[in-house]
């Protein structure tokens, strides 16, 4: 992207934000968590078991892709609610990793702010510069 293009976002400045590893990402309403099968590959090696187990027990086809599962109240299939932490946060996936650097809570500030009602940690920490919100938010679209 242009450094023209960038000037032009609501965000030039940066945003804070640090991950509190609250959870609150990690539940609520059911939805996907798109892995690959080098993702996959990364879980099954950090846990130490085979790829076939994590594929069997914590994931689920959705058309052609392959998402984690989740449990009937939308929990991720790691997410360790004794905790509420995530129990493969060195190597989750990239959609994890980015959040919450998506396009639909960049859109404007009122979306950024809307998931900062949920996420405690927007608004915290170090300054996120540009650049690094639009390489974040490049990572997962």
């Amino acid at each position: 992207m242009s450094d023209n293009r960038r000037g032009d976002r609501w965000y030039k400045k940066g945003l804070c934000f640090s991950c509190t590893q609250c959870g609150n990402c990690c539940t609520g309403a059911p939805g996907y968590v798109w892995v690959d099968a080098e993702a996959i590959s990364q879980i099954a090696e950090y846990l130490g078991v085979s790829t076939g187990e994590v594929r069997l027990l914590h994931t689920r086809p959705v058309g052609k892709r392959v998402s984690l599962n989740e449990y009937a109240n939308g929990d991720c299939t790691f997410f360790d609610p004794r905790t509420r932490k995530c129990r493969i946060y060195p190597v989750r996936p990239v959609q994890c990793q980015t959040w919450p650097f998506w396009g639909s809570n960049l859109e404007s500030r009122e979306s950024w702010e809307e998931t900062g009602k949920t996420c405690p940690g927007i608004g915290t920490g170090e300054v996120i510069g540009v650049e690094e919100i639009e390489l974040l938010s490049s990572r997962f679209s």
